[in-house]
């Protein structure tokens, strides 16, 4: 019997339970065990892939969420390796806890290396049996995961032309949406307060009018209110029922998180910088948050993002995956909202995949009415194409950040 077809029966409940050498046996785990024969980085336009290879040929493919670090995490991988070369790609969880323990420290590029390389795991785990990566995680929860697409413009007439423009395509969801604009972080930025707050309740307005109740508004804040301020929006934009408020304030206190979260009756999102489950634990049981925004290339990879989600259904919140990067990222988003009862939504640059991000891989995502269709393909699903750093050469990110009138530093 072929591994596929075996797993395809347990789950359907078609063929005896096996235990100890017998289950070994069946799936030929125990004539062969696979090892690790090479552990590569591979960054591609702005993204940083990482490919495990082992002996029986099947190459894992990962992603590092670290984002404007990667050069770090790619030094953070090369030091894994040094562990990983000779060990059992199956053994995952013991590989999570090991690289994760064993120097005492954390940090954002430590943890997107261990992300992309525990995704990579994943992906050999479910190629060897022939099935999903959400199969081994419990099976599907849906067939389907509703998506929201990014939507940018340095003006309020683009921005509300592209809300329009996503709800002819069929989303019923928007995000990145902000009520700030998108502009260039070369222009010093000063409002007073008032202006600043009752121009971005006026602008959220204007999203809700030009799409109706049929799509869901995402308002984005990006880190760049105070706590006050953040309140004051908050209130001024409820009559237009946002699904969620997305990082108002920066997300390092806690408790500032949890008094804007009593303050106001908008459900809030936070969570995409968080890289361990403990920073989730502890706003959840705060009651500081709604919706959580893990980064599964940045908060642990699959193993830990599965924990996360279930961390917040014991809390009664809801998943909706952090996704701004390549389509490897995307197809491991899939996996964990294919596997969790309470996944909400995910994000979905899918504009940016047509063209180069689409270039990089190869396998399709099938998106339909606002939806992404789960696929049944073995492992994350998706490959790397082999000419994609040829093609596309890796572009480090500018240390640029937008400055106030005064020259202090802001959050955009």
């Amino acid at each position: 019997m072929k591994r596929r077809d075996f797993f395809k029966g347990l789950a359907a409940g078609s063929l005896p339970m096996m235990t100890g050498s017998n289950a070994f046996a069946a799936t030929g785990r125990g004539k062969s065990p696979l090892k690790i024969t090479d552990v590569r980085t591979v960054p591609v336009d702005r993204y940083l892939f990482v490919q495990v290879h082992t002996d029986a040929g099947i190459v894992g493919l990962g992603e590092s969420g670290t984002w404007g670090f990667l050069e770090a995490s790619e030094k953070v991988v090369e030091t894994f390796k040094r562990y990983l070369v000779g060990q059992d790609p199956l053994r995952i969880e013991h590989h999570w806890q090991y690289l994760y323990r064993w120097s005492h420290f954390s940090g954002a590029a430590i943890m997107g290396a261990l992300s992309a390389v525990d995704i990579a795991l994943w992906d050999i785990a479910g190629k060897y049996f022939g099935v999903p990566c959400y199969q081994l995680m419990g099976g599907k929860c849906r067939d389907k995961a509703r998506v929201y697409c990014h939507v940018f413009g340095d003006t309020k007439e683009k921005l509300v032309q592209g809300c329009v423009n996503a709800k002819k395509q069929g989303f019923t969801a928007i995000g990145h949406l902000t009520p700030f604009l998108d502009e260039s972080r070369d222009v010093p930025y000063f409002k007073t307060h008032a202006d600043k707050i009752q121009d971005a309740i006026d602008t959220v307005r204007r999203y809700r009018e030009a799409v109706g109740n049929e799509v869901d508004l995402c308002i984005e804040i990006h880190r760049r209110l105070t706590p006050a301020e953040a309140v004051a929006l908050a209130e001024g934009i409820e009559p237009y029922r946002p699904m969620f408020y997305e990082d108002p304030i920066l997300p390092d206190s806690l408790d500032a998180m949890e008094l804007i979260s009593r303050k106001i009756r908008i459900p809030i999102a936070t969570g995409e910088r968080f890289t361990t489950m403990p920073q989730f634990a502890s706003l959840l049981a705060r009651g500081a948050v709604q919706y959580i925004r893990p980064d599964v290339c940045l908060a642990g990879g699959l193993t830990q993002s599965k924990k996360i989600a279930g961390l917040a259904e014991a809390f009664c919140a809801q998943v909706v995956p952090h996704n701004p990067l390549s389509p490897v990222s995307t197809a491991a988003c899939m996996q964990l909202a294919a596997c969790i009862p309470n996944f909400a939504l995910l994000e979905y640059p899918g504009n940016e995949h047509s063209g180069t991000k689409s270039e990089i891989v190869k396998g399709a995502f099938e998106l339909e009415n606002g939806f992404l269709r789960v696929s049944d393909a073995p492992g994350i699903g998706v490959e790397l194409a082999e000419d994609a750093a040829k093609r596309h050469p890796y572009r480090p990110r500018e240390v640029k950040t937008r400055l106030n009138t005064d020259g202090s530093v802001m959050d955009q």
